[in-house]
């Protein structure tokens, strides 16, 4: 879980935990369930924990590109990581916990992190563990032109489903994950304040089909905000205060939250000119196909 969540912001504590307020918040904002996203084998781990400790909470496994370091270098390095992802994702299963397989992709924005063939070599370790397990992928695409789209169309067969996750690149690229259709479940376009900051970005979310979407938050970050060209569609505010004057009943300034995805739902339909509930009705029920959550 992001420090943010228990009051520490850039390693100083400014607050107490609101973990409990940030989920009644979501709850009574008609959330029915969350998905608690890992980056890494020891973050896998403990939302496994977090999402154990609720009947609405849900997680993926999984490395996200720029952490692909952690699956070591030699090969029997690699198998031993692999492995024990493997034991968390079969832990998980057991009762339901683990949904999806994630965040795993590409990032070429932050190379400083981790190498591109390092992120190759964890991204295919991981669409192996998406063919042995049969789970969705949570998929993270940043600034790779093609790259990500001509690897999974090459490895088409090991997914079944998966969602784009924080899509903010072209139409064009867009439909090309959408022209995929993995092994039956085919791919979702994953939305959230990250993918709405520019008109250009608008006007990618204003074609592309609504039975193709995805909401997200990416909390705590992607906030809409003030500056970005989404704002104006923005109908839902909430009471917020900057994280060093936190109160309680408050959302922290520029934190994101679970509650906030209807702000995403009221820019994709304010864009696209239908209702909020049509949005939210759509969205909602990719994500029971994505997951498999029953209606």
């Amino acid at each position: 879980m992001d420090p943010m969540f228990r009051g520490v912001y850039r390693d100083k504590r400014r607050h107490p935990s609101d973990w409990d307020q940030i989920l009644q918040r979501s709850w009574d904002n008609h959330l029915e369930k969350i998905v608690v996203t890992a980056g890494s084998l020891e973050e896998s781990r403990e939302a496994l924990a977090i999402a154990r400790s609720h009947p609405s909470l849900y997680c993926t496994v999984g490395v996200h590109p720029t952490r692909c370091s952690e699956f070591g270098i030699h090969p029997s390095e690699r198998m031993r990581h692999t492995q024990q992802l493997l034991d968390i994702i079969s832990d998980g299963m057991s009762d339901g916990k683990v949904v999806a397989l994630g965040e795993l992709g590409l990032d070429y924005e932050r190379t400083e992190f981790c190498d591109v063939e390092t992120q190759k070599a964890g991204l295919l370790d991981q669409l192996m563990l998406a063919q042995t397990t049969g789970l969705p992928i949570f998929v993270h695409n940043r600034n790779t032109g093609t790259d990500l789209y001509e690897i999974l169309r090459q490895h088409e067969p090991k997914f079944t489903k998966a969602v784009i996750h924080s899509f903010d690149d072209n139409y064009e690229l867009a439909m090309k994950f959408i022209s995929l259709k993995g092994d039956g479940g085919g791919i979702y376009i994953g939305i959230n304040g990250c993918s709405l900051k520019t008109e250009e970005n608008l006007n990618v979310v204003r074609q592309l089909p609504l039975d193709k979407l995805m909401l997200e938050t990416d909390c705590p970050w992607c906030d809409i905000r003030p500056t970005h060209a989404s704002f104006v569609h923005v109908k839902t505010k909430f009471p917020t205060k900057p994280e060093k004057k936190w109160e309680e009943g408050y959302c922290v300034k520029s934190r994101t939250e679970p509650c906030h995805i209807i702000q995403v739902a009221e820019v994709i339909a304010g864009v696209k000119g239908c209702s909020v509930e049509d949005v939210a009705n759509a969205c909602y029920q990719n994500s029971l196909n994505f997951y498999g959550f029953l209606n």
